[in-house]
């Protein structure tokens, strides 16, 4: 019966429903984050550092529709280096491609993934995560604060206008006593198994499965410092500016060879044709002359 007045007691069950309701809390945030962890560990786990190139279009459409991680990878994206390949054009033609740098083979980026993929951006912004923290501090608190409580109320119903009353009243303190006592019992061990469980359930659903994803992201990822990504732009520029200087050296021949092309190609039939058609002109006007001279001699001769 003392037992069933103790569990009554209001501010053991304000302790006890807070405690309940921190747990509730805690798992519910916590299976939601194993579970949209679990389905981007999964989908990271089917890609490797040699595919990247050819199905990065496949990530990075998925990582933008996927709301838990799509603020994260549009940041994260803009740090990413592709591989580029110069195409330089040789004697007689010839095309042939030669990449920026040797050590650039994939896609790389200069930052760390770390910095975008950790346990803030994966795991604690995805809930109310210093509410829950402070949650053993309050049911801490709750000790101290319902057990002076107590006593203050207990004290303010001593009576000692008789001998009856103030036995009486005396047991009562006691009484609220042994409930202030039990009060603070109550909240620190209630905090204790909370502190408790949340490390055991954040190990087992958060901090596993986050770190595997770490792993996998640092791993498909190479980071390149920012110094050698400026190193990685002075050879692509130096390549280019040889390929212009090449370019404008042999410009002159160029032209040449297209001067000649042009004129073989265009004129010199031209004017083929053109001496052709007056040897042709020459030609009949000599055998006109001819005939008319012909013409006149017989004239001469009927005469």
């Amino acid at each position: 019966m003392n037992l069933l007045i103790i569990f009554t007691d209001i501010p053991i069950l304000i302790v006890l429903a807070t405690f309940v309701v921190a747990i509730v809390y805690c798992v519910k945030n916590y299976v939601f984050v194993n579970k949209n962890l679990t389905i981007f560990l999964n989908f990271i786990s089917n890609f490797k550092k040699t595919d990247l190139n050819f199905r990065f279009k496949e990530i990075d459409e998925w990582m933008l529709l996927n709301p838990y991680v799509s603020a994260i990878w549009l940041e994260f994206k803009n740090t990413l280096v592709f591989s580029e390949s110069v195409a330089l054009k040789g004697k007689n033609n010839n095309l042939t491609y030669k990449e920026v740098s040797s050590t650039v083979q994939n896609i790389q980026t200069t930052v760390d993934p770390l910095y975008f993929f950790n346990e803030e951006t994966l795991v604690t912004s995805k809930y109310n995560s210093k509410f829950l923290n402070t949650i053993p501090t309050i049911l801490t608190g709750f000790g101290p604060l319902f057990t002076f409580l107590n006593i203050a109320i207990a004290f303010g119903k001593i009576d000692f206008s008789s001998q009856e009353k103030t036995v009486s009243s005396v047991a009562g303190l006691m009484a609220s006593m042994q409930t202030a006592a039990l009060v603070s019992v109550i909240a620190v061990g209630s905090s204790l198994i909370f502190l408790l469980f949340e490390r055991i359930f954040y190990q087992r659903f958060c901090r596993g499965p986050l770190s595997k994803c770490e792993d996998l992201m640092a791993k498909l990822f190479d980071n390149i410092s920012s110094e050698k990504f400026l190193l990685e732009l002075l050879k692509e520029t130096k390549i280019q500016n040889n390929s212009m200087s090449n370019l404008i050296t042999a410009m002159p021949e160029h032209f040449k060879i297209a001067m000649n092309a042009g004129i073989a190609s265009n004129l010199v039939p031209y004017l083929e044709n053109l001496i052709f058609g007056m040897n042709q002109l020459n030609k009949g006007m000599k055998e006109v002359a001819k005939n008319a001279g012909k013409n006149s001699d017989d004239v001469d001769e009927l005469f």
